[in-house]
């Protein structure tokens, strides 16, 4: 116990079913997302093979092999790469919200759009009030949400940065 590289039984299991949690992870990305990750090719090759089966005890054995072939590398790197995978679908959605909370706005205060403008120059701020004019419209008349939607994608584009509208 008074070694200083002494690790515990719990925390090397504990450990030992994390990098099968990553391995599984890489086992459920597309071969394109797949290809993207920086590994080593016999790593790369057993994650492979785990698509490839269809037996319930072949997969958790093939499972178990991976993440001992992951307990002797360096597998931060690996972490970190399949983070960063799906960081931008967080981005999106929260592109997406910050589009819809724009859209809300213009709809219940014509008056946004002067914020709207200021925030998002480049954007074609009458036709957009127009749409959400329109918008407001189309629901008070319980029509179907076309210009809700068509003021929506524009707002969202502009936000993300196309500023078409």
């Amino acid at each position: 116990m008074d070694d200083p590289d002494f690790i515990s039984k719990t925390r090397r299991k504990r450990e030992a079913h994390e990098l099968q949690e990553l391995g599984k992870a890489l086992s459920r990305l597309s071969l394109e997302q797949l290809a993207r990750i920086d590994m080593p090719a016999d790593l790369r090759e057993a994650v492979l093979e785990v698509k490839d089966m269809t037996k319930h005890e072949a997969i958790r054995r093939q499972m178990q092999y991976v993440g001992k072939m992951m307990r002797h590398m360096d597998c931060e790197p690996i972490a970190a790469q399949l983070t960063a995978l799906h960081a931008p679908s967080r981005q999106q959605t929260a592109l997406f919200h910050v589009a819809e909370k724009w859209r809300d706005a213009l709809m219940a205060d014509p008056k946004a759009i002067v914020d709207f403008a200021r925030e998002f120059p480049a954007a074609d701020a009458p036709a957009i009030a127009k749409l959400a004019v329109q918008a407001v419209e189309e629901r008070d008349a319980e029509r179907s949400p076309r210009r809700f939607r068509e003021l929506f994608h524009t707002i969202n584009a502009i936000v993300r940065g196309g500023a078409k509208a």
